[in-house]
């Protein structure tokens, strides 16, 4: 009989804060589920290969990122994605386009040696007041996401590397951000089944090895959170759709669950309603996992969990990671007619955002750019994103790059003033979103009428109408490219 603590850890997919793996977790790393990597682990774009082969040299743990391109990068945190995300991939609308932009993310993870990639993103944004999902998500329409939800799902995994469709049963429709509370979903069943549940039912039909959990409570399907309700787990997830594959839930270390029923006693719920992987974060990982791994002992040993249940779970896991592991190399992409099918998807899809032809500079001259930094969300984290570097590239190298982040509103007036007859840009994310951008905008638009703003959140043409604009649905290097090169006037 298999030894309890190692059905346990089987189920665990543990994170570190340090940028080299503590001894702890190169103890630990063989019989675990997984190590996540996450942005504070990555310092250069090498350090994913880097740190799989120091784990590696020592067992064959299997390592997951969240890789979902554009604005959501772990292995490009410090120079931003090379491919766009789900956003600009729904809006082209190409399939073809969404394949060869996951199977050239699912080559990266190869060769750097990771083998699960928790993406992608699935959800129907069906509110764009969203604050966690937005370009993450291929679009509102539950058919374009369903469509491109399967054909990047079976591009990922034909390179060898499983995919998961998140966030079950569906982060689209929420306006709380489920890394900092427990947001609640308003939708009737019909409405859940209508909008929300075909990308899932796609993802599955495509093959998907894994479904990630969300920290979401659905009133009309169950009153707990997604992540402990038994009747979406086991009797939707499992009964109904016929899934076979690992579930795996959404970091417990979020807020929606450390500041409810806690990461211990959330786990134990979890593997009780039917999850198979626990997914911990990287914030006193050690501590993290101690508690975690000895709440579920605890639980099998009072009865409350059944051995049974995480024999299964730990089973599942295993059938993931052997499959994983056996996979074959991948091989080279086959020609698609497209050099960069990211930046041709990116081009495409700016067509359809915005109104600015090709050849048609906004921009006279060499610009002053003003970029309004707010706090991203914990999904995206810090990762890298410039727009000086594409327009340099285009001959249209920034005479400065001025941060503003609302904390001080003089900043604006001060700089207006400074800059009378300079090309100005002004760059910000989810403008719509955080009044103090929306705010500057509209000085920077009433007092300097040339001026353009570039969105590289989600395209708000209805509630931003001031000004010149610029859609690129994203921060990923090929967004913000685009975004220069309709600047630019490029090509010409």
């Amino acid at each position: 009989m298999t030894d309890l603590g190692a059905l346990v850890d089987r189920t665990l997919l543990v994170g570190f804060e340090e940028p080299d793996p503590p001894e702890w977790l190169r103890r630990a790393a063989p019989g675990l589920g997984g190590v996540v990597l996450y942005g504070q682990n990555l310092l250069v774009d090498t350090d994913g290969a880097r740190l799989a082969t120091l784990l590696h040299a020592e067992s064959d743990v299997v390592l997951a990122v969240d890789e979902e391109g554009g604005d959501v990068t772990r292995l490009h945190y410090r120079e931003g994605s090379p491919t766009p995300g789900n956003y600009v991939l729904g809006a082209a609308d190409d399939p073809k386009l969404t394949a060869g932009v996951a199977t050239r993310i699912g080559v990266g993870l190869r060769e750097a040696g990771i083998g699960w990639n928790l993406a992608p993103d699935v959800d129907v944004n069906s509110a764009p007041e969203n604050p966690v999902i937005g370009v993450r998500a291929f679009g509102a329409d539950p058919d374009v996401v369903s469509r491109h939800t399967a054909a990047w799902i079976r591009a990922l995994e034909d390179t060898g590397v499983a995919a998961c469709a998140k966030h079950f049963p569906g982060h689209g429709d929420t306006r709380a951000d489920s890394h900092h509370a427990l947001p609640v979903v308003e939708c009737d069943e019909a409405e859940w089944r209508r909008v929300h549940l075909p990308p899932f039912v796609a993802a599955i039909e495509a093959g998907v090895r894994s479904v990630m959990t969300a920290h979401v409570v659905v009133p009309a399907l169950d009153e707990v959170p997604a992540t402990m309700s038994r009747r979406l787990l086991t009797d939707v997830l499992r009964g109904e759709l016929g899934y076979r594959g690992v579930v795996v839930t959404d970091a417990l270390d979020m807020g929606a669950i450390r500041d409810g029923v806690g990461e211990a006693a959330g786990a134990v719920a979890a593997l009780r309603a039917g999850a198979d992987a626990l997914c911990l974060g990287a914030i006193g990982g050690e501590g993290l996992y101690r508690r975690v791994r000895s709440a579920i002992l605890a639980a099998v040993d009072d009865g409350s969990l059944p051995r049974a249940r995480l024999e299964e779970a730990a089973g599942r896991v295993q059938e993931l990671l052997t499959a994983v592991r056996s996979a074959a190399p991948p091989t080279a992409p086959e020609p698609d007619g497209w050099d960069d099918p990211g930046l041709a998807a990116t081009r495409r899809a700016a067509l359809v955002l915005g109104d600015r032809a090709a050849g048609t500079a906004l921009l006279p001259g060499a610009p002053l750019v003003v970029e309004l930094r707010a706090t991203p969300n914990l999904a995206v984290g810090e990762a890298y994103w410039d727009l000086a570097a594409p327009l340099a590239e285009l001959g249209r190298a920034p005479l400065g790059v001025h941060r503003l982040t609302g904390d001080d509103p003089r900043q604006l007036t001060d700089l207006l003033e400074a800059v009378e007859g300079v090309p100005l840009v002004v760059v910000g994310r989810d403008v719509p979103r955080h009044p103090w951008q929306h705010a500057a905008w509209r000085a920077v638009s009433e007092r300097r009428p040339d001026a353009v703003l570039v969105e590289i959140g989600l395209p708000r043409p209805d509630v931003v109408t001031e000004g010149q604009r610029v859609f690129v649905g994203g921060a990923g290097r090929p967004n913000l490219r685009v975004a220069a090169e309709l600047l630019a006037g490029y090509p010409r």
